[in-house]
């Protein structure tokens, strides 16, 4: 489970303005719309095409727990791309993202600071740039280390540094021990 990149599709996902189908066969119909057809259906969750097809009729209405993970997780990745999208863009160039973090924060400077880490609970506004970074890194593939790095220079720059009126000579932040991790649009 990716913390990172599952709270920022969360942030997304509370932009939708319809909520996903909820039962299995609603699902698997979306589904099978989406990728027009049921073969494809099939190879993405690991089943038969006739095991699709039965859901898609009606004849079965409860998956076992694994699939209906699977299943969830395929139509919400795949639910009101065009909202998803445009809640990305407006993040990225005029509202940013918030960001609320109970985690263990400390940072590389000069010999004489109080740079030991603790553990903080910060709830900190991102400028649009770091929200457009955060976005366009996970839309490359980027993995959770690199999201945490993105957000901790992130933190730095808005948090410590204020947006350069102190703390200049910061050079790192150390981002760790997550104990909770919330984004919000």
């Amino acid at each position: 489970m990716s913390l990172f990149g599952d709270g920022l599709d969360a942030a997304v996902q509370k932009a939708f303005t319809r909520p996903a189908p909820k039962s299995a066969p609603a699902q698997m119909r979306y589904l099978v719309k989406q990728l027009k057809g049921t073969r494809a259906v099939a190879q993405l969750l690991r089943i038969s095409q006739r095991t699709v097809e039965r859901y898609v009729k009606g004849q079965i209405k409860k998956p076992r727990p694994d699939l209906a993970a699977r299943l969830e997780r395929e139509v919400r990745k795949r639910w009101q791309p065009q909202i998803r999208a445009r809640a990305r863009q407006k993040a990225a160039t005029t509202g940013g993202i918030v960001i609320d973090t109970r985690a263990r924060l400390g940072y590389t400077a000069p010999i004489g600071s109080t740079d030991e880490d603790r553990v903080r609970h910060l709830t900190v506004a991102l400028p649009p740039q770091h929200a457009a970074r955060l976005f366009d890194a996970q839309e490359a593939g980027a993995n959770d280390r690199q999201l945490q790095e993105i957000t901790a220079e992130a933190l730095r720059e808005v948090y410590f540094q204020d947006g350069g009126r102190r703390a200049g000579s910061l050079e790192e932040v150390r981002f760790t021990d997550i104990e909770h991790l919330e984004f919000d649009l």
